[in-house]
């Protein structure tokens, strides 16, 4: 007896009603009372799309509207690692259920709204709100001196009273189903007292359903696809002259990084790519400290390649250059003139230049002479 037996669902199989199938999954369908989500059959039983999109979209719709459905989101929520999350918004995405669509904010930043639709064929044939049907006009009563008098009810009597002859109910004309012609249209008391149809449902203004131009179909999506070709990324920045001292300064600010950050820690080879990049930040007058906060703040978690993020941020966010940068770079490009310093004569104490010390040119030719 070490094996634990469901006694409540072998209970709710015997209250089967009907013969069970010999083969076969057999169903306990127990009516829902609160917490249920209806799933239409076409995406429970979609032949095209895996079981762990089927599931993505079950959960997605399961969802208050308003809820985070990213991949990282997604992620927290599921089992699934990001890749088949990712995979799986795809496939949605591909036959119509998913679309991502991105919004810019009058405060410029641009946001990414995520769209789910439980039923997208029905999109491809909207329904067109129907034409209100006024009901036919009642028939004018007859004059009270045309109608039949109708037989007086049969009482019990003693004595038989022959049986009430029924007039037959003329058949009531069908419904009109176009639009009533000039002859059939009512008039302006019987249309008085037409009920009036109810106003037809139009979506808020603040629906997250983005309506798609009638042309493009709405598995369209708007966002590219992760196989669309990207743009090459861009150069490291580098500036105008790489000297000995921005190699330096570069060098030991890249080398000390990790001491400030400890995810940041760079190879020797990551550093002698990345100096060029600090090097055009430092010849613009950025502080170190500007720099460093700059390349550090907020970094993602985890950090997996931190020499591609500061690669990243040293591209995207380098300041602009100062006023008057360019003339600056060209004056340090100029050819230096060297000036002979002046020294002092050993043997005469006269100024002379020379770069290194010792004696005038008289004094060396008085001792040529006399050494002669």
């Amino acid at each position: 007896m070490d094996t634990q037996q469901n006694t409540a669902l072998t209970r709710a199989l015997a209250e089967v009603p009907g013969p069970l199938p010999t083969s076969g999954v057999i169903h306990i369908a127990i009516p829902h009372t609160d917490r249920f989500t209806v799933v239409g059959n076409h995406l429970a039983q979609h032949p095209d799309l895996s079981c762990t999109a089927v599931g993505i979209a079950v959960r997605i719709q399961s969802l208050p509207q308003g809820i985070e459905v990213g991949i990282k989101a997604l992620a927290a929520r599921c089992r699934e690692g990001e890749k088949r999350i990712a995979a799986a918004l795809r496939e949605l995405e591909a036959f119509g259920y998913l679309q991502r669509v991105r919004n810019r904010l009058p405060s410029g930043r641009v946001i990414t709204r995520t769209v789910f639709c439980n039923q997208p064929t029905a999109l491809l044939h909207p329904r067109r709100p129907a034409a209100p049907q006024h009901p036919a006009a009642p028939a004018p009563r007859p004059a009270p001196a045309q109608t039949p008098p109708r037989a007086p009810a049969q009482t019990k009597t003693p004595t038989p009273a022959p049986p009430a002859t029924e007039q037959p109910t003329p058949p009531m004309p069908p419904a009109p189903t176009g639009p009533p012609g000039p002859s059939e249209r009512p008039s302006p008391e019987a249309t008085a007292l037409l009920p009036v149809p109810p106003p037809q449902p139009q979506l808020p203004q603040s629906s997250p359903f983005v309506p798609l131009p009638p042309s493009l179909p709405p598995s369209l999506p708007l966002v590219p696809p992760p196989t669309a070709p990207k743009p090459p990324p861009r150069p490291l920045p580098r500036p105008s002259e790489l000297t000995p001292e921005l190699d330096r300064a570069a060098t030991a600010f890249l080398s000390d990084l990790h001491r400030h950050a400890p995810q940041l820690m760079l190879s020797e080879t990551d550093v002698r790519q990345l100096v060029p990049g600090v090097a055009a930040w430092l010849e613009r007058g950025a502080h170190p400290d500007a720099v460093r906060h700059a390349l550090t703040d907020d970094p993602p978690v985890p950090l997996r390649r931190p020499a591609l993020l500061l690669k990243h941020r040293i591209t995207e966010l380098l300041p602009p250059p100062p006023p008057g940068f360019q003339e600056l770079a060209a004056l340090t490009r100029r050819p230096r003139i060297t000036v002979t310093p002046f020294q002092t004569c050993d043997a005469c104490d006269r100024a002379f230049r020379s770069p290194t010390p010792g004696h005038c040119r008289d004094c060396r030719s008085e001792h040529a002479r006399s050494a002669a």
